[in-house]
């Protein structure tokens, strides 16, 4: 760390809780003094007011969320977490990849971010194209030779020629070129290959290489078998969800990605089968249509709250 960064994390707090209340109005002559003796007492004080001072002019310049965060969070809390941690990273340091990488820094800060029930799509700097999937984030970094994302929660979709590397909770991608799909479950991540090949890494596990039109699910020292791709693969980036004798249960936990609240399925009627490819934009018409290809009754106690039963 170098000298002009070098202070305890907790007199980091100690600055961010003079710049907060000097922000929300002038100091009376009591605060004034008691802020004038916390910055007279120590070098490592002043490094820090120094510091937080910079980097509090540089946010106004900076588009990133933890910027956003600092400046525009709802809650003191928030804003007092966010500046705590530009403070001591400095606006748009490398460090902050590092803490990434232990998952010291939350998705709400992540560079790129879906809601839920939308997708979206990103343009990187070296040409390729990044998707994001509902409720999924997702950081990116390239300088120079060195291509990697980070997926922090949910699905993104990656087409590249580039050399590129994409590390999930429980390993790390390779390829030199490819169109694949990645999805992070809690337990394992899910790879689909459309184009090109991509080396697989499972964290504790022997790398192994998944061809095009393959997929397969990883997790931290066991790879499964390879398998081709299924109907529903990467369908989400134009929209649809793909059913192709699907369970009911299974069906509804896709599309209840894609909806805020609660989705559920009545065990009478889980392993009922569906097929079809259905409009994501629009879970409540799939929802009218379950009616009419099933023998089921969508019952809905409130939009949040819907339960897919047994027709009476």
């Amino acid at each position: 760390m170098n000298r002009a960064t070098d202070f305890s994390p907790q007199v980091a707090e100690q600055a961010v809780h003079w710049l907060m209340k000097m922000q929300q109005g002038p100091l009376s002559p009591r605060q004034q003094l008691a802020w004038q003796h916390w910055l007279d007492g120590h070098s490592e004080h002043q490094r820090a007011w120094e510091h937080i001072q910079r980097v509090n002019q540089r946010l106004r310049g900076l588009s990133s969320p933890l910027a956003h965060a600092a400046l525009n969070a709802p809650t003191s809390n928030s804003r007092r977490q966010a500046l705590k941690l530009l403070l001591i990273l400095g606006a748009g340091s490398a460090v902050a990849w590092g803490m990434r990488e232990q998952n010291l820094l939350p998705p709400l800060l992540a560079d790129y971010r879906s809601p839920i029930g939308q997708r979206r799509k990103i343009a990187l700097a070296d040409g390729s194209q990044l998707q994001l999937n509902t409720a999924s984030s997702a950081d990116v970094h390239i300088e120079g030779a060195q291509r990697l994302i980070r997926l922090l929660e949910g699905e993104m979709l990656l087409t590249t020629t580039k050399a590129f590397q994409v590390r999930t909770a429980q390993g790390l991608l390779t390829t030199a070129g490819a169109r694949l799909n990645v999805r992070q479950f809690a337990d394992r991540t899910q790879v689909a290959v459309f184009e090109g090949s991509v080396q697989l890494t499972p964290d504790g596990g022997v790398p192994l290489t998944l061809a095009g039109a393959r997929q397969l699910s990883f997790r931290a020292g066991e790879t499964g078998k390879p398998q081709p791709l299924d109907a529903n693969s990467g369908a989400w980036a134009d929209g649809m969800l793909v059913a192709a004798h699907m369970r009911l249960a299974d069906f509804l936990d896709e599309l209840g990605r894609y909806r805020r609240g609660q989705l559920k399925c009545d065990a009478k009627v889980a392993d009922l089968l569906i097929s079809g490819t259905y409009p994501l934009d629009d879970s409540e018409r799939i929802l009218d249509l379950l009616e009419i290809s099933l023998p089921v009754k969508v019952r809905r106690f409130t939009r949040y709250w819907v339960t897919v039963e047994a027709r009476a």
